[in-house]
């Protein structure tokens, strides 16, 4: 097992990258980041964990899924700033429930590798949709609505909150139920857009929230607004 002292976090910027490799077969399922805590954690649990840069925290692979990767061996580079996990992986590796994450070809732009693994019941429906709006910034926005937000001027888009959200205000105060949840949908699906569009996990979101519920309840004197 690797000497963590030989690696040197602060120079390293806190996190260094992470290759992982099925033991058996060898072949490459993903590259993750460690910062020190993930490291220790590993190697005192026997399973890989993570720190997340776009959800800014550390994890388990598997916690939601429960396709976690037991530890067969990490090595460390010549230059002690890269790792290799050697893992025995339950399930699948990538979210989309593909074997590996690498599956899309740059020669051809084809999908290399078939789903092998329904994956929409391990993940909440609001990161499934994170997910597809991430997808959707590599189509054309003649293609996709979505896309066309996120390539679009952000004015379009903030314009867009702001009229779902108009919309969701005029549906409470008409005390229409079906009106308050279809929009309440659409207000939700284009912040997500706009969440995407700047790289923020919305479980930096739900982190906040709890948070904000860790130290006195989630109401408004918690709001930034009321700070």
């Amino acid at each position: 097992m690797i000497n963590i002292s030989h690696i040197d976090f602060k120079k390293q910027d806190v996190i260094i990258p992470v290759v992982v490799q099925d033991s058996k077969s060898l072949e490459v399922l993903m590259v993750a980041y460690m910062n020190e805590e993930a490291m220790k954690l590993s190697l005192e649990s026997g399973f890989a964990h993570y720190f997340s840069r776009s959800k800014q925290r550390l994890w388990k692979k598997g916690e939601e899924s429960g396709h976690t990767q037991k530890i067969v061996d990490m090595l460390l580079d010549c230059d002690n700033d890269t790792i290799l996990i050697k893992v025995e992986q339950e399930g699948v590796a990538c979210h989309t429930g593909r074997k590996s994450c690498f599956f899309t070809s740059l020669k051809t732009n084809e999908v290399v590798s078939e789903v092998a693994v329904d994956m929409s019941q391990k993940y909440s429906v609001i990161d499934q949709l994170y997910h597809t709006i991430l997808e959707r910034k590599n189509s054309t926005a003649e293609k996709s609505y979505t896309a066309s937000l996120l390539n679009g001027k952000e004015n379009s888009l903030l314009k867009k909150i702001v009229e779902e959200a108009g919309e969701l205000t005029f549906a409470l105060k008409d005390n229409d139920e079906s009106e308050i949840i279809y929009e309440s949908a659409d207000v939700a699906y284009h912040i997500l857009v706009a969440l995407a569009k700047h790289n923020i996990s919305p479980d930096r979101i739900k982190q906040e929230l709890a948070r904000r519920f860790g130290l006195s309840g989630i109401d408004e004197k918690n709001s930034r607004t009321n700070k």
